[in-house]
């Protein structure tokens, strides 16, 4: 079974607004195990993040200014997820940016490549009714270290999710195997 556990970054909370992603990340498990394989990109969203967004990803106009536009990144990215199962923390969000994206650039829903979501959150909320559930609460509920993570960043986040949706869901415990 291949999944693709995957995170964006983006200006704000509403596309609606005019708002874009601007760091896309997406890692590749197959039959619950890491492969190398990862599609990563900042993206140039030709516009400034809400100050709130930027508080939490510190990802500047002026940094992005240079990267690829999304329209430039789509077929390879869809390339990459393309039938595979999408494992997400807050899905909503994530999809809504994604068909947001695809849809400017003339294509197609997330769910015409990628039929079936998982949302972490989701989960989490119902094995722990009443707790925090961000990812920080998660990572530390599942004894991940997460002390890399000063700011919101797609890669890092994905790479955190995996290891905390690998926990969750009673499986393999960690990505990485401890060496004997």
């Amino acid at each position: 079974m291949r999944q693709i556990v995957l995170d964006t970054e983006t200006t704000g909370l509403d596309p609606a607004r005019g708002h874009r992603i601007i760091e896309i990340a997406a890692l590749e498990l197959v039959n619950r195990r890491p492969t190398d394989k990862h599609f990563h990109s900042y993206v140039n969203p030709e516009r400034d993040s809400e100050e709130a967004a930027l508080q939490i990803h510190g990802l500047t106009r002026e940094f992005l200014s240079d990267k690829r536009k999304f329209k430039e990144i789509a077929a390879e990215f869809l390339a990459f997820v393309n039938g595979a199962e999408l494992i997400i923390h807050n899905a909503a969000f994530d999809i809504g940016f994604l068909n947001h994206e695809l849809n400017l650039v003339g294509l197609q829903p997330i769910a015409a490549c990628c039929p079936s979501v998982i949302d972490t959150l989701k989960m989490a909320r119902e094995l722990n009714p009443g707790k925090r559930n961000g990812l920080d609460a998660l990572c530390d509920r599942y004894q991940i270290d997460n002390s890399a993570r000063t700011l919101h960043g797609a890669l890092l986040d994905a790479q955190l999710l995996a290891e905390v949706y690998l926990a969750m869901t009673r499986g393999q415990e960690r990505l990485v195997m401890d060496e004997e």
